[in-house]
């Protein structure tokens, strides 16, 4: 039985998350909510799961650090001074960060890189998404995820090659970008799709989400996979034996 920290755990993720901890047979050991110091407490754990907020990734990887156990990161809407941070923590305990913890997606973004390397760059690729009418940020964490399976594919930087601002007269379609369209509204869990297309024929990769669950007994576990692994970065590719 392995004891679990969540960071975030009064959210519909952490509320989620819970039940899949006691549905795999392990103990929710202590929660951290908006305004809390997770420090105090870490050390009650073998784990730590973060689905708060990119605010407060900082204290929470610090908190892990200071505690010396394992944290897994779900947390969307990061930017590049939060992934310097991911890595410095990474150096001293093992870090597994990622923008879905779906075990389908997981296998979804390895399924595109392996599209998008085979095809070459004479198909387009384009990443259309939709979820729940609350969601802040756009594109998903998934869809970049999934942007960048295909990028790295190519070789190329996924911020070189995205095209997410398409309004007006944009000119034809610049050769080699990855396309993004992001839809919102209703109750949705989460709708991804990879569209290849190429001269008169297309492929289209999808996954649909039903339930909020499956993320959240993906997230359970990867914390599983990750206790007892040496410090490092992680990623779901790992815990599927994919990388």
């Amino acid at each position: 039985m392995i004891q679990f920290g969540v960071i975030g755990h009064k959210g519909r993720m952490g509320c989620a998350i819970i039940d899949a901890i006691g549905e795999a047979g392990h103990e929710f050991r202590v929660g951290v909510d908006l305004g809390g110091d997770p420090a105090p407490i870490l050390n009650q754990c073998d784990v730590v799961v973060d689905f708060s907020s990119p605010d407060a990734l900082g204290s929470n990887l610090r908190a892990a650090r200071s505690a010396g156990i394992p944290i897994l990161i779900g947390t969307t809407g990061l930017e590049e001074e939060h992934f310097v941070l991911l890595a410095e923590a990474s150096k001293e305990i093992p870090v597994l960060q990622t923008g879905n913890t779906s075990l389908g997606v997981t296998l979804l973004a390895h399924l595109v890189k392996e599209a998008a390397a085979k095809l070459g760059p004479d198909w387009d690729i384009e990443v259309l998404e939709m979820h729940h009418r609350m969601k802040v940020d756009a594109p998903s964490g998934t869809a970049k995820l999934l942007g960048e399976a295909a990028a790295s594919a190519r070789g190329v930087d996924l911020a070189d090659a995205m095209d997410s601002g398409r309004h007006g007269q944009t000119g034809e379609r610049r050769e080699g970008d990855i396309g993004f369209a992001t839809l919102r509204g209703g109750t949705v869990a989460g709708e991804h799709s990879v569209i290849f297309a190429g001269k008169e024929e297309r492929i289209t990769l999808s996954h649909s989400a039903e339930n909020r669950m499956i993320f959240a007994r993906g997230a359970v576990r990867g914390a599983e996979w990750l206790t007892g692994k040496p410090a490092g970065r992680y990623a779901m590719e790992d815990v599927l034996s994919l990388a």
